[in-house]
């Protein structure tokens, strides 16, 4: 009998305490790993919406050129949801913008963890534009309260203006749009 348990002892395995120790090990190291991964991950989410809305941009731009008619992304701000619109001839009171159904991805929701601040350059000094908004101050701009959108012309120009994106963490992105070309560029803006 005293042989058959020493047979037993020498078979390749972990032992219990081996086990809680390697457990131990893995328990500190994602206590330290986790909270670095916060931020990471509120800024991939930062990124992937400030990605979304230039692409929602730019394709409201194709359209108004190569239909030769004028397009605007309007923004929801109750909803979090984006609409391409383009003109329409209403019956009897001029015209209007009808819901641009025909353009794949051209409406969607935005995450809600993301806070949006849209503000439109009313009158764009031409100095401004040629920068593309990068000395624009903030007299220059000002906070949209009705119509928030930004719209698209068919000489391929745009309004100018701006998109303030801000995550929980206060990470902040600023998606400029260049009234000339109708561009958008991503500035990363520091934190408060």
């Amino acid at each position: 009998m005293r042989l058959r348990i020493w047979r037993d002892a020498g078979r390749p395995g972990f032992s219990l305490i081996e086990l809680m120790v390697v457990i131990v090990l893995i328990g500190i190291m994602a206590a330290m790993i986790v909270p670095e991964m916060k931020g990471t991950y509120e800024d991939a989410l930062l990124r992937a919406t400030s990605r979304r809305l230039v692409d929602v941009f730019h394709l409201a731009h194709s359209r108004a050129v190569s239909l030769n008619q004028l397009h605007r992304v309007r923004f929801d701000r109750i909803t979090c949801h984006y609409f391409i619109e383009r003109t329409a001839q209403a019956e009897g009171n001029g015209s209007g913008f009808v819901l641009a159904r025909d353009i794949p991805g051209g409406e969607g929701a935005l995450d809600r963890r993301i806070y949006i601040e849209f503000r439109k350059q009313d009158e764009a000094p031409s100095d401004l534009a040629d920068q593309g908004m990068a000395g624009a101050s903030e007299e220059n701009l000002e906070v949209r309260i009705k119509d928030e959108g930004f719209a698209f012309y068919s000489d391929g120009t745009a309004d100018a203006g701006e998109v303030l994106l801000r995550d929980r963490d206060g990470f902040r992105l600023a998606l400029r749009i260049n009234p000339v070309t109708a561009r958008v560029q991503i500035v990363e803006l520091e934190r408060p």
